[in-house]
């Protein structure tokens, strides 16, 4: 067994993220017939493959000698480091990036048990296969050229990981922006539909319109003061002067809404794209509906490009 310097395990860290944006690529692009750039960051570097691979090897060091004691060793420290890696990505951005919650025995769809079995596998694979021959060969590379080539690739990692960062961190601020247009127009529907006073049918239809799309909502509010409008202009004496202001005021009250919408549909750069595309399972439970249209803006996007 080699001793390892901090050097060592920064390179075997970047080796393995590689392998397994190598991996996770192109195992999703093969099921989905098109390359996918799978991960996090931008660049082919998965961090969650790379902190997995070096975890493994960490607490199967006391018990590299014994595979079972390294096989559950692998098992509760992987399973460990995937629940939290999910809770703290879904505290900072409020977005899931994968979810078990279809999967049998799983805990708060962040892990599972089919997964843990696999990740012990994994341990197993890796420190009696896999990692002996990487560790060779770096350990054949003169320390200075490893040095360099770590320090360069430092750099750019961490440039990567931070742009990746800040555009996710960008996306959930993104989302926050748009619930807080769409309860504004739903508070602008609701008061359109004590205006134009539906019966108890039309109520029930509203009730269920709450939970359509906002481009759904942006629709049925633009109908709404469009026969406003024309009952105001066909029959002039229908409402008194200040609902008739109270509706010019909900007209503009929308129309800025709505231009807002708009905006921030624009905020979503390449960075951001690239992200909602390369992580096709990512949800949020919070901003559900919003995300879905972020998600399908993306795609439709793809298709004029």
């Amino acid at each position: 067994m080699f001793q390892y310097h901090m050097v060592h395990w920064l390179f075997f860290f970047y080796m393995y993220c590689f392998f397994g944006w190598c991996f996770e690529s192109s195992y999703v692009s093969l099921r989905t017939k098109k390359f996918v750039n799978r991960g996090f960051m931008r660049g082919p570097f998965l961090p969650l493959y790379g902190c997995g691979a070096v975890m493994m090897l960490v607490v199967s060091m006391p018990f590299r000698d014994n595979v079972v004691l390294t096989y559950l060793a692998g098992c509760v420290g992987a399973t460990t480091l995937e629940y939290v890696t999910a809770v703290a990505m879904e505290t900072l951005f409020n977005i899931r990036y994968w979810d078990y919650s279809n999967q049998k025995f799983n805990f708060q769809g962040r892990i599972c048990l089919s997964s843990t079995i696999v990740w012990g596998f994994f341990t197993v694979m890796m420190t009696r296969f896999v990692h002996q021959p990487i560790e060779r060969f770096v350990m054949t590379i003169p320390p200075d050229t490893l040095g360099h080539v770590t320090f360069v690739l430092t750099i750019y990692i961490v440039a990567d990981f931070a742009l990746s960062f800040k555009a996710a961190l960008d996306l959930r601020d993104l989302l926050v922006k748009m619930q807080r247009v769409k309860e504004e127009l739903i508070r602008v529907q609701k008061r359109l539909d004590v205006i134009i006073a539906f019966n108890n049918q039309e109520k029930e239809q509203k009730k269920q319109e709450r939970e359509l799309l906002t481009d759904e909502l942006v629709e049925n509010i633009g109908q709404r003061l469009a026969n406003l409008k024309e009952t105001v202009q066909s029959v002039p004496g229908a409402y008194v002067d200040n609902i008739r202001d109270e509706i010019a005021e909900l007209r503009a009250r929308y129309d800025m809404y709505n231009e807002n919408r708009r905006y921030y549909k624009e905020m979503l750069d390449f960075y951001k794209r690239d992200m909602i595309r390369n992580n096709p399972r990512m949800t949020s439970s919070k901003f559900k509906d919003n995300f879905e249209e972020l998600k399908r803006m993306v795609l439709e996007r793809r298709g004029h490009e």
